[in-house]
C-alpha cells in the first residue's frame, strides 16, 4: 500500500464569513448531541441488551419509530423491519442520507458487561447498535437545528436498514422502496476497534472489498472406505475443491485485485468407514476491485467443474453476488474530514487501508456518491478487540462521536451553491 493510495484529500480553505458560520454550526451540533448524551447511551445499551438477527429487527424498529415520532420526525416503515425517516427542508435543493444497519450476529456474548445481550446466541458483535444510535442521535440533533437546515435548503433522510449481515443484504430493500430517491449524497460510519475513540479513519476510493458467497455441493456414489474404487470418493474430491479452487482462481484473476476464496464450512460424511453420497463447502470470495468482481461469476463455476471432473462426481455451484466494494467519493470524504477536524481537532482524521471485509453500503454507492468513515471505538491504552467476535467491547463515548460526526457532516457537505 503506497502513501498515495491512502492519501487524504486536502481540506479546502473557507472564507472568513463562511468559516465563522461553519464553526458556529458545528458548535451547535456538538451541544445538541452532548445535551442528549445520557439518553443516547441508554438507548445504545438497550439495543445492545436486545439484539436481533437479520430480518427479525422488530423490537429495534419499534423503539426507533417511537423515539423518532416523539421528536416530530416523519417515519416511513419498510416492509417487515427497518424504516426511513425524513426531516429538514420540505422542498430541498440538497438531500443527504445517513445510513445505519440494525441487525446483530449469531454469537453468544462473553463480555460480562452489565448490559450484555439477553438473547441467547445473539449479540451486537459488529457494532451495529453504535451505528444505529449514532444515526438516531444525529437525526435528533438535526431536528433541533431544523430551522438551519430549512434556511440552507437541506433535507436529511435517515436510513435504518435491516439485514446488513445477510447476503444479499437489506440495502436492496431500502433501494427498492425509494430510500435513495432524491438523495444527493450518502454518509455512514463503521466501528473500527483498532482505532482510538475520537479518531476517524478515512480514505478516498474503495475502503472495503467485494464479498460473495460460494456454495459447492458434490453428489455421487458412496460406499465402504475399504472399496473406494467402487465409489466416487466425495470426501477426497471435496478436499481438492477446498485446496485447488482458490489456487486456480489466484492464477486466473488479476493478482492486483487480491481475490481470496476462504472456506468457512466444509462438511462430508458421518462415520470413519463410510464414503458419503453428498458433501459441501461454503465460503466467501473477496475481491478488492469492481472490474475483477464483475468477471468472476462464470469463472467460479468453470474452475469447480474442472477440479472435480477426474473424480466423476457431480458438482452444483451456487455463487451469490454479495456486495461491491464501498467506493468512497472524494467530496464526501472531504465533508467528513472537515466535520471530524472541526469537532475533534486537527489530528482526529487518520488514513486507513482498504479492508477485505464486505459491506452492503457498497450497493448504495453504486447509485449515489457518498462515503463511509471508520469510527474509532478503542479506549486509548486499552485492548484491541476484533469485530465479529463475542468479546467485542467499544468505548461508550463512540456513540456521541458518531452522532456528532454525522450531523456535522450534513452541514460541511453543503455550501452556498449546493453540495461541496
Amino acid at each position: 500500500m503506497t502513501a498515495e493510495t491512502t492519501r487524504l484529500p486536502s481540506r479546502p480553505a473557507p472564507g472568513p464569513g463562511e468559516a465563522s458560520r461553519g464553526r458556529d454550526v458545528l458548535e451547535r451540533v456538538a451541544a445538541e448531541v452532548e445535551r442528549r448524551a445520557e439518553r443516547l447511551r441508554e438507548l445504545r445499551r438497550d439495543l445492545h441488551e436486545h439484539p436481533e438477527l437479520s430480518w427479525h429487527e422488530l423490537r429495534t424498529t419499534s423503539l426507533l419509530t417511537d423515539v423518532l415520532t416523539e421528536a416530530g420526525i416523519a417515519v416511513t416503515p419498510l416492509p417487515g423491519t427497518g424504516l426511513v425517516a425524513d426531516l429538514g427542508a420540505p422542498q430541498p435543493r440538497v438531500r443527504l442520507a445517513l445510513r445505519a444497519d440494525l441487525d446483530a450476529l449469531p454469537l453468544e456474548e462473553v463480555t460480562g458487561l452489565p448490559y450484555a445481550s439477553r438473547n441467547p446466541g445473539v449479540c451486537h458483535a459488529c457494532g451495529h447498535d453504535v451505528h444505529t444510535v449514532g444515526v438516531l442521535g444525529a437525526g435528533l440533533a438535526l431536528k433541533a437545528l431544523e430551522e438551519e437546515l430549512v434556511e440552507r435548503g437541506v433535507a436529511v433522510r435517515l436510513l435504518f436498514q435491516p439485514a446488513e449481515e445477510s447476503m444479499p443484504g437489506g440495502a436492496h430493500t431500502v433501494m427498492e422502496h425509494g430510500g435513495l430517491e432524491g438523495v444527493d449524497r450518502l454518509l455512514a460510519v463503521h466501528c473500527d476497534p483498532t482505532v482510538d475513540v475520537g479518531t476517524v479513519g478515512l480514505r478516498v476510493g474503495p475502503i472495503t472489498a467485494a464479498s460473495d458467497s460460494v456454495h459447492v455441493v458434490l453428489t455421487g456414489r458412496g460406499g465402504h472406505t475399504s472399496r473406494p474404487h467402487l465409489t466416487q470418493d466425495l470426501t477426497y474430491a471435496l478436499g481438492k475443491v477446498v485446496t485447488e479452487v482458490p489456487a486456480v482462481l489466484s492464477r486466473r484473476l488479476d493478482p492486483r485485485s487480491a481475490a481470496t476464496l476462504v472456506w468457512g464450512i466444509v462438511r462430508s460424511g458421518s462415520a470413519p468407514n463410510i464414503i458419503p453420497t453428498q458433501a459441501e463447502a461454503i465460503g466467501t470470495l473477496r475481491i478488492l476491485d469492481t472490474e475483477t468482481w464483475d468477471s468472476t461469476g462464470e469463472l467460479v463455476e468453470e474452475v469447480v467443474q474442472a477440479v472435480v471432473a477426474p473424480y466423476g462426481v457431480r458438482a452444483t455451484v451456487r455463487h451469490t453476488k454479495g456486495v461491491p466494494p464501498v467506493d468512497n467519493d472524494n467530496a464526501a470524504v472531504v465533508a467528513l474530514s472537515r466535520a471530524a477536524m472541526g469537532l475533534l481537532g486537527p489530528h482526529a482524521v487518520v488514513p486507513t487501508k482498504q479492508s477485505m471485509g464486505g459491506e452492503d453500503l457498497g450497493w448504495y454507492l453504486t447509485q449515489v456518491p457518498g462515503a463511509m468513515a471508520r469510527l474509532g471505538t478503542r479506549t486509548p491504552g486499552g485492548p484491541t478487540h476484533e469485530l465479529h467476535q463475542a468479546d467485542l467491547v467499544v468505548d461508550e463515548r463512540t456513540v456521541t462521536v458518531a452522532a456528532s460526526l454525522l450531523a456535522a457532516s450534513v452541514f460541511t457537505s453543503v455550501g452556498p451553491d449546493g453540495l461541496v
